[in-house]
């Protein structure tokens, strides 16, 4: 049941002329495709490229493209292989993809939600699966992804477990960006913690405490909204308040819980706050060796559920590319205009009529009687 996407279903029964109607409504203005001419989508690994331009050629300004790169993948070894080789196989797994991306010049990479790791917060076990956590600095994944950083003047995105061990050990969900020069430039740490069927994550972590950061790289402003942040539109909009020109929303999320919000939410957020959002989930059903339970009443099972890819980018005027498959590894790669944010807030004026004052009055008066 997750072996088509909902574009290839469209693509499939419906004629031609309807369907570039169903896909204006859909998906916004028709985008082109990147030249991808080298690309080969094996029978496990799928690739796509789009280009989401400006929407007017400007006079003074020229387009400032900037190519990101979004990796979805399953895991690789059975959850009960020792640890270090379930990270060992999956980050070779991973730096393949990632200097295939360097070979169509990608600028910017973000990887899945702790994409290091099987997504064990489902067990409630504490081990072996905190053995998974690392240092956000200096740990093994950070090591190697500032080689590659470096080596592909690549701005990575790299969602992992962390340990905070110069604060009492202390885990957190946290997304290391690392520079073109291999440095880390800082972190975030997830705003807001799940505790919805089997995401039982506040058992390892709580949430953030880094805020709402927007880092400045030489190739935009970027922002990242992990996981579940998704579903709360204010943590979208601080992210936009602060200058971001591209928010990363890395996830792991299954088809039973989430999968009608999932093309909705990114590009709503992309429409009220004029930037792009880049939605990246996982792919795959991972097999949990103990049995446990979502506490409905529904009998004990040993996975997750179906981690559903559908990978997608949307730009600030709502155009968003197809996902991504439902059941294989893929890479999205796009070129982006960050023109458009500036653009797409001369037309709606959304941010001139957005009526800051009025809204933090109300909300200082609810928190005070909270």
């Amino acid at each position: 049941m997750y072996e088509q996407t909902i574009e290839e279903i469209l693509n499939k029964y419906i004629p031609e002329q309807e369907l570039s109607e169903v896909k204006r409504i859909l998906y916004g203005r028709k985008i082109e495709k990147l030249d991808l001419s080298i690309a080969k989508n094996a029978s496990n690994f799928e690739i796509q490229g789009w280009k989401l331009n400006g929407i007017v050629e400007e006079q003074i300004r020229p387009p400032r493209i900037v190519r990101v790169g979004l990796i979805q993948h399953s895991i690789v070894l059975p959850t009960t292989s020792l640890i270090e080789d379930q990270r060992n196989e999956i980050h070779c797994k991973v730096q393949e993809y990632i200097n295939y991306a360097a070979t169509y010049g990608v600028n910017i990479i973000c990887l899945q939600e702790a994409w290091t790791m099987p997504f064990a917060f489902c067990t409630r076990e504490k081990y072996p699966w905190c053995e998974f956590a690392e240092d956000a600095e200096n740990g093994p994944t950070t090591i190697l992804l500032s080689k590659i950083a470096k080596q592909h003047k690549m701005v990575i995105i790299s969602p992992i477990l962390e340990r905070d061990s110069a604060n009492g050990d202390t885990l957190w969900n946290t997304c290391v960006i690392i520079n073109v020069d291999g440095t880390v430039i800082g972190k975030h740490r997830k705003n807001h913690i799940p505790r919805v069927g089997d995401f039982n994550e506040s058992t390892y972590y709580m949430e953030g405490d880094t805020g709402h950061p927007v880092f400045d790289t030489c190739y935009g402003r970027i922002a990242i909204n992990i996981c579940y942040g998704r579903h709360h539109p204010l943590n979208w909009l601080i992210f936009g308040l602060n200058g971001a020109e591209i928010v990363f929303n890395p996830s792991a999320t299954v088809g039973s819980l989430s999968e009608p919000l999932w093309p909705i939410e990114a590009r709503c957020a992309a429409i009220a706050n004029n930037y792009f959002t880049c939605a990246i989930n996982r792919v795959g059903t991972e097999i949990f060796p103990n049995e446990f339970t979502s506490g409905d009443g529904n009998p004990a099972h040993h996975d997750f559920g179906h981690f559903y890819g559908s990978t997608y980018i949307t730009a600030p005027d709502g155009t968003r590319t197809p996902g991504l498959n439902r059941y294989k590894d893929g890479l999205l790669i796009a070129d982006l205009d960050l023109n458009l944010c500036r653009q797409a807030k001369d037309l709606w004026g959304f941010r001139m009529t957005q009526r800051l004052d009025m809204y933090a009055n109300e909300l200082a008066k609810f928190n005070k009687h909270e």
